[in-house]
């Protein structure tokens, strides 16, 4: 009898053991859950400040994220229905109902991104070297001088920082029955042979992707990867230059 007490009080505080070990388990392996989850929920929001919440919003960029993922940097002309999901500010020349702001709203259920900050998009009111990167989609071309305002890009980013450009190509968009803007014609406009008289919101630049790697070998560009079709939208190319 006293035998089988004895086995019987073993079990029972082995039991407890095997009991309070387990459940020591689950409880350790809960909080670290709670832990990494909380951690990775900051990271996500400071990181990640212009983000894909709403179903009308086009798909990202796997080669931004790539490039430009836990980086600091400036979206000159951001939309909402067109996000990078990036750590950006949002640059534009004005905050007015402008006809793309109007054009953004259809699409955007009656909203637009904010703007950050207001200023034109060739001279930005940033020191040189501040960001890591400058993003645009779209945006190139409706610069009249595109040689400068790259130039304005490069100054405003740290060494090795990035200049992420998706660029309208010609046969994929409304531009296709337009002449393709030649390397001579840039550079006159960069040497104000022919000024610009006024600022026009409009399309001044027609490319395909070859000319703009013309332009860009002749301006000694660092070009660090290339898609001839857009990973976003896919009705222009991107071009990823590094400083």
């Amino acid at each position: 009898m006293f035998f089988i007490k004895h086995l019987f009080q073993k079990y029972l505080n082995l039991s407890i053991f095997r009991f309070s070990f387990h459940h020591s388990a689950i409880l350790v392996l809960f909080i670290c859950i709670l832990f990494l989850s909380h951690n990775h929920w900051h990271l996500k929001q400071k990181l990640k400040k212009n983000c894909k919440i709403y179903d009308f919003q086009r798909k990202e960029s796997y080669l931004a994220h790539l490039f430009l993922d836990n980086l600091n940097g400036i979206e000159i002309g951001g939309s909402l229905h067109n996000p990078f999901c990036l750590n950006t500010i949002n640059v534009d020349f004005t905050n007015a109902s402008t006809a793309y702001k109007k054009q953004e709203k259809e699409v955007s259920g009656g909203n637009y991104l904010e703007v950050d900050v207001v200023a034109m998009g060739d001279k930005l009111p940033f020191k040189n070297g501040t960001y890591d990167f400058v993003i645009s989609s779209h945006v190139i071309e409706h610069f009249f001088d595109p040689i400068k305002t790259i130039e304005e890009w490069f100054r405003v980013i740290k060494n090795d920082g990035f200049i992420f450009m998706i660029i309208p190509h010609k046969d994929r968009t409304f531009d296709k029955p337009r002449n393709r803007s030649t390397l001579s014609e840039l550079i006159l406009r960069h040497e104000n042979v022919n000024p610009n008289p006024k600022f026009v919101d409009d399309h001044h630049s027609v490319w395909i992707t070859e000319d703009f790697l013309e332009l860009c070998q002749n301006r000694s560009w660092k070009v660090v990867a290339m898609l001839d079709k857009d990973d976003k939208v896919g009705n222009g190319f991107t071009i990823v230059l590094q400083k």
